[in-house]
């Protein structure tokens, strides 16, 4: 890390302008475009029987994207140790950012190509996307410890989602006018989504290129470079060696496990909760699907204000005391949302706003935490350890709410059960000793904590 408070500065703002760059693919594209977008190319495509490959089986069109994201996810859960025991090793952390984003900005600029017929290359298309995009997240993440003091570190993470959260939102608005407005300049819809989603690549690309060259000076630790030049079999060779030590060392920090656990909970809840939301809106408030889009919108922008309102709150009381009132908040949306009257899309934005303002620092001041709570040197190893706890259980909430609704036929009661994400995550988290926690992996503690 720079001792120069300018030169640490000037590496935090190149920092924050990944979160701004790769945001495009996640609102762009995997939440908005391409998941319909893709399905109706398999409804076009599927047989006399109404089904299409999938690997070895024949599924329905409207399962095939859900599928291809549950893949994308098993191969993070597969790869990311990996990649993150290969970027400590390494030593190259700032190449291999630049590598992964320019494999999944490209695979989403390639996306331009899917026309009818084309559903297969898309799936690809998406899993390496997706896939490069974990990968790219863990390497970025294990810059912030670096490029940070412990006291920064909260409001450096909030920073970078509040940009990240703005940054979705621009290109979101742009999209949607052209998506609206194609035919007054000529384009059929499916040209404009397909030109959507190649927006989305390039602007991936072309921003990382700030991160990438803001970079050039945060410096690997001595005892980290040594490693390197020593590790015997290459770099690919000890980074699978090293994951096994970290999978062995990890259980020597049990505070950072069950931080690790909380997360896995509260953060599931979270994004069931969002995957879910136009769901219930459509079916079960029976509101249209613009009111959908403008609630992605509203809480893309709201979000922006609310991480760095939270990262200010942070600073006062500590992270895990302003995640702590987050999920209560959290809990008190599912609630109101369970009461909410049908055909009303007033109260659905009051919630879009709360939403929004907890949503960015709940997320934000996680992975600050988490920041605080690994050993120096190991970063990215540890990360990807974060990122799995984010993506590879992500199904629990999902599977929660598709057999409550299974059973009890009613999106009302599917959605409050989620509650229970909140509350033992929040439980959990409440018992993390985090003074204890840091000290265990020896980095200083923040004034506040």
């Amino acid at each position: 890390m720079s001792d120069d408070t300018d030169g640490r500065e000037r590496q935090q703002r190149a920092w924050y302008f990944y979160d701004w760059a790769n945001s495009a693919f996640s609102t762009t594209v995997v939440t908005v475009f391409l998941g319909p977008y893709l399905t109706t190319l398999a409804e076009d495509a599927a047989g006399a029987d109404d089904r299409v490959g999938f690997l070895l089986w024949d599924v329905r069109p409207g399962t095939y994207f859900s599928l291809l994201v549950s893949l994308s996810v098993v191969l993070q859960v597969l790869v990311l140790p990996v990649t993150g025991a290969i970027a400590d090793r390494s030593g190259h952390q700032r190449q291999l950012l630049a590598s992964f984003a320019a494999i999944g900005s490209v695979a989403t600029m390639t996306m331009v190509v899917l026309t009818d017929g084309r559903f297969v290359l898309g799936g690809i298309l998406l899993v390496v996307a997706n896939l490069a995009f974990g990968m790219s997240v863990v390497v970025y993440n294990a810059f912030l410890p670096q490029i940070s003091t412990p006291d920064e570190r909260d409001r450096v993470s909030s920073r970078g989602w509040a940009l990240g959260y703005l940054g979705g939102a621009v290109l979101l608005v742009v999209n949607l006018g052209l998506y609206l407005g194609h035919e007054g300049i000529g384009l059929t819809e499916r040209e404009a989504v397909r030109i959507s989603l190649l927006s989305a690549g390039i602007w991936w690309a072309v921003f990382t290129i700030i991160p990438v060259m803001g970079l050039r000076g945060v410096q690997r630790t001595a005892s980290d470079s040594a490693n390197d030049v020593r590790a015997p079999g290459g770099v690919i060779t000890s980074g699978f060696r090293q994951l096994a030590g970290t999978l062995r060392d990890i259980r020597q920090y049990p505070q950072t496990l069950l931080f690790l656990l909380a997360y896995l909970l509260y953060n599931d809840g979270i994004q069931t909760v969002i995957v879910l939301a136009a769901v219930y809106i459509e079916k079960e408030l029976l509101l249209d699907t613009s009111v959908s889009i403008s609630v992605i919108l509203l809480v893309q922008i709201v979000a922006f204000a609310g991480a760095l309102a939270l990262g200010r709150l942070a600073a006062r009381w500590g992270a895990k005391r302003v995640i702590l009132r987050t999920l209560v908040v959290w809990g008190g949306i599912l609630v109101v949302a369970f009461f909410l009257p049908q055909n009303e899309p007033l109260g659905v934005y009051a919630i879009a706003a709360v939403i929004g303002f907890v949503l960015g620092g709940s997320q934000a001041l996680s992975r600050s935490l988490y920041s605080q709570l690994i050993p120096k040197g190991r970063e990215a190893e540890y990360f990807a350890f974060y990122e799995i706890s984010e993506r590879g259980t992500s199904w629990l909430g999902t599977l929660t709410f598709a057999l409550t609704y299974e059973i009890s036929g009613s999106y009302r009661v599917a959605i409050v059960v989620l509650v229970v994400f909140f509350v033992v995550g929040g439980l959990l988290l409440h018992r993390v000793r985090v003074g204890d926690a840091i000290d265990a992996v020896g980095n200083p503690r923040p004034a506040v904590l």
